[in-house]
């Protein structure tokens, strides 16, 4: 497959942040999330790692506005995400979540399209009058940058794991939100796959959309602009790969002695397999 390219951009409002202040959110009777402080921008791609149990998927949650703090907030553009109405929010935000599932009998096109309007459509019906061309722009914007507008027109139960989540991945870009928040999306794809889908969301956001994604694979996640590692709940190194990415960072987070190596200007992480200090 050819890569894909940007869309174009950035968008108007490049600039505005996604912002976590001193957060704090439980998961059940445990606080799962512990102060985390962290600012995410538009045009830029952020890969959230850590090990299971971090805090990874609820921090993730926070910042889509799905799960409350206990303490703290977070901020979009500078303003509470609390006072951000259901829609607004929902035109600003996208959410790809783990292992989501299609409607089944559903065309691809169909799919892609309950990404517009916040959710306003019906299944099945046309929508509003007066939304029809720029939704259907949007729509078609969305399948071809996903490269599954060849087919638009399968039912969903026809297409591979791989083909699935590009339709996920289209659905959520048809909103053409500011920040796409995607959760563990390579989870049960191949290596191929894995690569392919990590290659449409650095072009998303080469075009001006902040990406942020939850990934456990450190060397695919190497691929991201930047890196925030959570270890129990708070943030333990955020920052350009390289800098996260540290042997001494891997055996705090992970218990886990590796190398890091880099090969052709990429990192590439070796756990020692002899190399766990001891077991937990």
């Amino acid at each position: 497959m050819t890569a894909p390219a940007p869309h174009e951009g950035p968008p108007e409002g490049v600039g505005a942040s996604l912002v976590a202040h001193d957060l704090h959110v439980r998961a059940g009777r445990a606080l799962a999330v512990r102060g985390v402080n962290a600012e995410f921008r538009r045009a830029a791609f952020t890969a959230i790692i850590g090990p299971n149990g971090a805090g990874k998927s609820t921090l993730l949650r926070a910042l889509m506005g799905l799960d409350a703090p206990s303490d703290g907030e977070v901020t979009l553009a500078g303003r509470p995400l609390a006072r951000w109405g259901r829609r607004e929010r929902a035109a600003r935000l996208s959410y790809l979540a783990q292992g989501e599932a299609l409607p089944p009998g559903a065309r691809v096109r169909d799919v892609v399209a309950l990404g517009r309007g916040a959710g306003h459509w019906r299944w099945g019906l046309l929508p509003p009058p007066g939304e029809a061309a720029a939704d259907r722009d949007a729509v078609r914007d969305a399948m071809q940058r996903t490269d599954v507008l060849p087919f638009a027109e399968r039912r969903v139960e026809e297409l591979s794991g791989g083909e699935r989540q590009r339709v996920s991945l289209a659905r959520a870009l048809a909103a053409e939100p500011h920040f796409l928040l995607l959760d563990e999306p390579t989870n049960h794809l191949d290596l191929g796959y894995a690569a392919e889908l990590l290659n449409y969301l650095r072009c998303e956001a080469a075009g001006g959309v902040g990406v942020i994604a939850v990934l456990h694979d450190l060397t695919l996640a190497s691929q991201a602009d930047a890196l925030l590692l959570l270890h129990e709940g708070r943030v333990l190194a955020h920052g350009a790969p390289q800098d996260v990415l540290t042997p001494a960072h891997l055996l705090t987070a992970y218990n886990l002695r590796a190398e890091v190596l880099r090969h052709s200007g990429r990192l590439i992480v070796v756990p020692d397999l002899n190399g766990r200090p001891h077991t937990t």
